[in-house]
């Protein structure tokens, strides 16, 4: 006999299937289908699935305990490969030092977490061997340990004023070319340190930067299982190099930082944003200013390539004039002219846009970017006045912020650029 459920008589519901009473008033066999409707009766409307509810954020907490939070969820959760080797198996891992997740740079913040991710590694979690990040070790194919550090809004977005920072680390196989682990925190920015090292103080300007996005994207917005960004992984030799480069330029060893970038330059895939940065810097401290200029234009080309060429124009607080200080201002005229003189020889129309930092009232931020990108609009005719009718200007205020933190120093300066955009003629 078939078996018949129905409303009268269900004590305790162990079965999923419910009285079609509910539906039809009726009752069915839970062998057979819902009866359909009476013919010209219309079919009862589909019950919409109600969504899971969205994950909540991870709290702020403050910096140290999420470093740890993020870190100990990175290492403790990592799926890992299989090593074939004894019972205690070690993995060899490689950290690509961590950066901000909107600008790329790395800063002293960004060096410390690293430097307590090594210290963990080596301390509380023995399977891992921590080995320097170099061009020989990344063609052994091991762990890369990659992460950002990216300030954010009391909406964890990048944008408006930042509030707090978004720890986001990734460990990633080279071998299988996965991610194996992540960890996510957020932090409270009482105790961090914002202040740029020194190759990424003294570049004179930013563009979108393949190798930069690849990174970020393999950090961010993915889960465990996921493939590393092809941007990244196809440029992380080169990476390596970059790498001991920022350290020797930091370190003021300035021929063995040239001689670092352009071996990275002559990778396959090391026609670089930040390598281009470095062999200008690299060049200019070492006084061969011809040199020096001719990396600029290389800059300059890459970011109209691109469509964004943000430079570090330094100007005076509420004014249009430049910084007087000529380790900061000292190099402007040759970047004016080499600017005006790469882009005259082109067809490109610009959109030369100011920006300010988020200090003082907005409408006077809108007015004062405006002005400044007026000044440089007419300094490039100045020097090529072809230009006049491929330039305009316009001012954005604090609108458009990279960075957010409001401490008008050197860790927000691209706050406070002028960029270069390529716009229809």
């Amino acid at each position: 006999m078939t078996t018949i459920l129905c409303k009268a008589g269900i004590g305790r519901l162990w079965i999923t299937a419910l009285c079609a009473a509910l539906l039809t008033g009726g009752c069915y066999n839970l062998q057979e289908k819902p009866p359909a409707p009476a013919a010209g009766t219309a079919a009862p409307p589909p019950v919409a699935a109600t969504p899971p509810p969205a994950a909540a954020p991870p709290p702020v907490q403050p910096y140290d305990k999420a470093v740890l939070s993020a870190a100990t969820a990175l290492f403790n959760n990592a799926k890992l490969p299989p090593e074939g080797t004894p019972a205690q198996p070690r993995y060899a891992v490689v950290i690509d030092p961590l950066i901000d997740g909107m600008t790329g740079a790395q800063s002293v913040a960004t060096q410390s977490l690293g430097v307590r991710l090594t210290t963990m590694m080596r301390e509380q979690y023995p399977r891992f061997e921590v080995k320097e990040f170099s061009a020989a070790n990344v063609a052994k194919s091991p762990l890369v340990l990659i992460g950002t550090f990216t300030g954010v809004n009391a909406e964890r977005k990048t944008a408006g004023a930042r509030e707090a920072y978004r720890i986001c680390l990734a460990l990633a196989d080279l071998r299988s070319g996965k991610l194996v682990s992540k960890g996510l925190a957020f932090a409270l920015p009482d105790g961090v340190d914002p202040t740029p090292l020194a190759f990424f103080r003294d570049a004179p300007a930013w563009s979108d930067d393949p190798a930069t996005d690849g990174y970020i994207k393999s950090c961010q917005g993915t889960k465990a299982g996921d493939p590393i960004n092809p941007l990244y992984l196809d440029r992380i030799v080169a990476a390596a190099l970059v790498a001991e480069a920022i350290d020797a330029y930091g370190a003021g060893r300035y021929q063995e930082a040239l001689d670092l970038y352009n071996g990275a330059l002559a990778t396959p895939a090391g026609n670089q944003f930040r390598v281009l940065n470095g062999i200008y810097l690299a060049n200019w401290k070492l006084g061969r200013q011809p040199q020096a200029e001719a990396a600029f234009a290389k800059i300059v080309d890459y970011g109209l390539d691109h469509q964004r060429l943000a430079v570090k124009f330094l100007f005076r607080p509420g004014s249009t004039a430049f910084v007087q200080d000529p380790k900061l201002s000292g190099p402007y005229p040759v970047w004016l002219k080499t600017i005006a003189t790469q882009t005259s020889g082109g067809s490109k129309c610009l959109e030369v846009t100011g920006h300010t930092s988020p200090t003082g009232p907005e409408p006077l931020n809108e007015r004062l970017s405006l002005l400044r990108a007026e000044y440089v609009k007419s300094r490039l005719e100045g020097t090529s006045p072809a230009l006049g009718k491929r330039l305009i200007a316009n001012g954005v205020g604090s609108r458009q912020t990279m960075v957010g933190n409001g401490r008008d120093d050197a860790s927000d300066a691209l706050d406070r650029r002028v960029e270069f955009k390529v716009i229809g003629c």
